[in-house]
């Protein structure tokens, strides 16, 4: 249990980090026109927001920093 609380949170930690340093995002499209059965679509990258980050590095280091603590 202990090693997977420190791989999890280390995990985290690394995700929190790439999303706050800007690197995140995922596409999104949008249907700008539909007539019948055709369709005109739109696909935007969008970025992900920071507060997902830096939940992310708090969630990772105290979990990290529980799994280094915790006692056998």
């Amino acid at each position: 249990m202990r090693f997977a609380l420190i791989i999890v949170g280390l995990v985290l930690l690394v995700a929190g980090l790439w999303v706050v340093f800007g690197h995140a995002s995922y596409q999104d499209t949008d249907t700008l026109l539909q007539i019948g059965s055709a369709k005109i679509t739109a696909t935007r990258d969008k970025g992900v927001p920071q507060w997902i980050g830096i939940a992310g590095i708090v969630i990772g280091a105290l979990l990290a920093l529980g799994g280094f603590l915790q006692k056998r």
